[in-house]
C-alpha cells in the first residue's frame, strides 16, 4: 500500500526538470498540479522563473498540461496569463485527470510525467493511472485550508517510504 504513494523522482523544484532530462527519460509531455507546484496558492501570477521554464518546454515540443482539483473558473483565472491548457476537477488521488490530460495530449501515460507537491493526491494518482512521477517541494511553505489535513498525513507517509526506499532524496535533476 505504502508503494501508491511512492515518486519515481523527488526534485527540489518543478524548475529543476529540463527538456533533456526528460528526453533522456524518453517523456514527451508533463502533467502538472497547479496550487504550490506552479505558482504559489495564494499568488497566482507565477515567477520569471516559471514562465522561463514554460518557454524552454514549449521551444523543446514538451506539451504542458495542468491538472488541478480546483474548479474550472479557478483554474483558467490562475493560467490565463500562461497559454496552458488545463483539466479541472481532476479528482486526485484517483486517476481520471491525468486519463484527461493525457487525452488532450494523445500520448500513453508511459511518454507522460505527473509533477506535484503532494504524495496524497498527485503522486497516488500518478500510480494509479500508471505514470512516472515527480514529486517536488511546495513553492511556498504554506497551504490552503483544504491541504493541511493531507500534508500531515503525508508527513507520516514519507517517512514510511524513506525508512523503505533510504535512496529517496531530494535532488536538483532527473537521475
Amino acid at each position: 500500500m505504502i508503494d501508491s504513494y511512492k515518486p519515481t523522482w523527488l526534485l527540489e523544484a518543478i524548475y529543476h526538470v529540463t527538456p533533456e532530462q526528460l528526453k533522456k527519460h524518453h517523456i514527451k509531455g508533463i502533467l502538472t498540479d497547479l496550487d504550490n507546484t506552479l505558482i504559489a496558492w495564494d499568488n497566482p501570477h507565477g515567477t520569471e522563473e516559471l514562465l522561463n521554464w514554460l518557454l524552454a518546454m514549449q521551444d523543446a515540443g514538451i506539451p504542458v498540461v495542468v491538472v488541478s482539483n480546483n474548479n474550472e473558473q479557478r483554474v483558467a483565472k490562475a493560467l490565463e496569463k500562461f497559454n496552458l491548457d488545463f483539466v479541472a476537477r481532476a479528482l486526485k488521488p484517483f486517476s481520471k485527470g491525468l486519463k484527461e490530460g493525457s487525452k488532450k495530449l494523445n500520448l500513453h501515460p508511459s511518454e507522460l510525467v505527473m509533477v506535484g507537491d503532494q504524495l496524497m493526491t498527485d503522486i497516488k494518482a500518478a500510480n494509479a493511472a500508471g505514470m512516472r512521477s515527480i514529486l517536488v517541494k511546495p513553492v511556498v511553505p504554506t497551504d490552503s485550508w483544504k491541504t493541511k489535513f493531507n500534508r500531515w498525513v503525508e508527513k507520516k507517509v514519507m517517512r514510511k517510504l524513506k525508512e523503505k526506499y533510504p535512496d529517496m532524496k531530494w535532488r536538483r535533476e532527473l537521475t
